[in-house]
């Protein structure tokens, strides 16, 4: 039997958790006892799943301290991050525990005005979500939230760095649900490939290369998917900007949770005469960043989550020209000094995602090249913009190949409320958050209501 193990990336002698992997033949059983809860939960009607899921957001906020412990200890969260998503997580519970009252279709007048014309959305039956380490209470939180709110169950397989922190928030929310409707699958390969293979829908967030891989199977299957599979993120400095506060969003935003985010910035470019202040601007921000343990209240930067993540963020930077850095700890953790670079034309670091504290500097002569940098990479997950006028962000907002743009704001950060996901490699499929995600976990149906024969119309 295959076993799970999760270490402590700070101290990492330290076993979080040991537990036997699931299996495909156990992950298949969690399915069919998921459907059997399903029908059930589908039928209890909206008050009854409102009920329910404002429940679960109590016993969250009621857990918020012991999930968010766990999470700096099994995945290296910053304690200041890790309270933050932790009480995220409550309310993204709370927000969707009004949408089973939410319309869900609409009537119609039929072409010859007999009868009615109906539309309905109806869930799909089963969930399967696929979830990463490094958010692992909101993620899995902002895809089951929606689709229990829609009347589906739901069966997470979740990273196995984040295994724990999986199986709390599943005994958390055990409390406040029916039996059956969330269900952990602890594993890798073999049990994200039996859910792909046996769940009436699959979300999934991770890897472009794993991503690909399950659209595939689920594309093949016939069933709705959807994947969100990361970003190399640009924040775009023009010179009116307030070159301080740009410098500060983006040192926040590459070396925050050590740049472990889709939505961290992988790369900076700097406009016509913002280049050499916002150099010594990174430098000055990046060098007192508090980098060290996550359990330190003010901890910024913590460690990568394992030793071939470090030893890869640290090549992926190599030999390049230093604009700026932090200064790593000197401890038994998986540490790296977060820094900007100056990277050359096809360097692998403008094409790929890192995902650690790592950006590189590129200067832009104007807007136009600023732009046609942006949209040179194979993603397009969120671009910051950073300005003092409005002109230069309507010429651009159309413009910029990414699915989310912050103004005057850090790449990293998500509004749970409202559409999350990218363009070109950086996703598949309709978008999570807010109310677009009810409607990926329901299916359209159309209903034609004409009156019997010889009736009077």
């Amino acid at each position: 039997m295959t076993t799970v193990v999760s270490h402590n990336p700070a101290d990492p002698h330290e076993t979080v958790v040991t537990t036997a992997a699931a299996g495909a033949a156990a992950t298949a059983r969690a399915v069919d006892r998921a459907r059997a809860a399903q029908a059930v939960w589908a039928s209890g009607g909206a008050a009854a799943r409102s009920t329910a899921l404002g429940r679960a957001a109590a016993a969250i906020e009621d857990a918020a301290g012991d999930l968010a412990a766990l999470s700096v200890r099994e995945v290296g969260k910053p304690l200041a991050e890790a309270r933050a998503e932790a009480a995220r997580t409550a309310a993204i519970w709370r927000y969707y525990a009004q949408f089973p009252y939410e319309p869900t279709g609409s009537v119609h007048e039929s072409a010859d005005g007999a009868g009615l014309l109906l539309t309905r959305r109806r869930p799909h039956g089963v969930a399967g979500l696929i979830t990463p380490w490094n958010f692992p209470l909101a993620v899995p939180s902002w895809k089951a939230a929606p689709a229990l709110a829609a009347g589906n169950a739901v069966v997470l397989k979740p990273a196995p760095q984040a295994t724990a922190c999986a199986l709390l928030l599943a005994e958390t929310l055990q409390r406040a649900l029916p039996d059956g409707l969330f269900t952990v699958v602890p594993g890798g390969i073999e049990e994200g490939t039996a859910l792909v293979g046996t769940a009436d829908a699959v979300s999934f967030t991770g890897s472009t290369a794993v991503g690909a891989t399950v659209v595939g199977a689920a594309t093949a299957r016939g069933i709705p998917v959807q994947a969100e599979t990361g970003g190399l993120n640009a924040a775009i400095v023009l010179p009116d900007a307030d070159i301080g506060r740009a410098a500060t969003h983006i040192a926040t935003a590459l070396a925050g949770y050590a740049g472990q985010k889709c939505t961290a910035t992988g790369r900076v470019i700097a406009v016509g005469t913002a280049l050499e202040p916002l150099r010594a601007a990174l430098a000055e921000e990046l060098g007192k960043l508090p980098v060290g343990d996550p359990a330190d209240p003010a901890t910024v930067c913590g460690p990568l989550i394992s030793r071939a993540a470090r030893d890869r963020v640290r090549g992926a930077a190599a030999g390049l020209p230093v604009v700026a850095a932090g200064t790593a700890p000197d401890a038994a953790g998986w540490y790296t000094a977060p820094v900007v670079v100056e990277a050359p034309d096809g360097h692998p670091l403008l094409r790929e995602e890192v995902f650690g504290p790592v950006a590189a500097l590129l200067p832009a002569r104007d807007l136009e090249e600023a732009v046609r940098i942006n949209n040179s990479v194979p993603y397009g997950l969120v671009t910051s913009v950073h300005t003092a006028g409005l002109d230069a962000v309507l010429h651009v907002l159309d413009r910029l190949d990414t699915g989310m743009i912050r103004v005057n704001a850090p790449s990293a950060g998500v509004d749970f409320h409202l559409p999350f996901g990218g363009a070109k490699a950086s996703g598949h499929g309709p978008r999570e958050q807010g109310r677009a995600a009810l409607e990926f976990y329901t299916a359209g149906r159309t209903y034609t209501l004409a009156p019997a024969a010889g009736k009077a119309t």
